[in-house]
């Protein structure tokens, strides 16, 4: 794993999970399609790449599998209901309930977001990831760990009460794309504040690896 691995594959998820679905949204609007019927169908991509994901790796982590039952509930009752809105009010409903999953799980022993973390911490160096292993029973490290989930959580409730508000009084074709916009904007602002919280210990981590490469020397 390279030093740019990992932010490179998050750019590349958001990319997919956005920018295909609102591809199809206009693409399918464009050629006469109901705002529902472009929103239903712009979301089976997204959905079945989670599925898939499942099949091949036969693994998925809690916060993945939050987002997968939030869209399948949040699909099943937008049929149901036959409301556009609806579909727009389940993505901002499903990043609301990520964040309270995201915040419950940072006053655990296993915040979710610590493993999200962990590859822009260790850049995949061997020598980091030995140090992060040691430093796991440090209280200052999971301090610092556990803020950095808490200002995801609170990030997520408050997009998605933002979202969900604009979905039910915006009009469905303005919320289409001011909903990615309002994502993406809360997202770079949570990553870059709370990457600067978390920036203390990635320092721990580096200084752990010195020392211990030190203490080798030295040996």
């Amino acid at each position: 794993m390279t030093n740019h691995s990992a932010p490179a594959s998050l750019l590349q998820t958001l990319g997919v999970e956005i920018a295909v679905p609102l591809g199809v949204y206009y693409g399918l609007h464009s050629l006469g399609a109901s705002d529902f019927t472009a929103l239903a169908l712009s979301g089976v991509f997204p959905l079945g790449r989670t599925l898939f994901q499942f099949a091949k790796h036969r693994t998925l982590n809690g916060l993945a599998l939050v987002v997968l039952v939030t869209n399948v509930v949040g699909m099943l009752l937008t049929f149901v209901s036959g409301d556009a809105r609806m579909m727009i009010a389940k993505d901002s409903i499903g990043s609301g309930i990520t964040g309270v999953v995201i915040l419950i799980s940072a006053f655990t022993a296993q915040p979710i977001m610590t493993k999200a973390l962990r590859p822009f911490l260790t850049h995949g160096k061997a020598d980091h990831e030995s140090a992060w292993e040691r430093l796991r029973g440090n209280e200052r490290f999971a301090t610092v760990l556990r803020r950095s989930s808490i200002i995801w959580g609170v990030g997520f409730v408050l997009e998605s009460a933002a979202r969900v508000v604009g979905a039910f009084t915006l009009p469905v074709s303005t919320m289409v794309w001011l909903s990615t916009v309002v994502f993406i904007g809360t997202f770079a602002l949570i990553m870059v504040i709370a990457g600067a919280v978390a920036k203390e210990a990635g320092v721990m981590v580096a200084r752990e690896a010195e020392a211990d490469v030190k203490t080798l020397v030295a040996a």
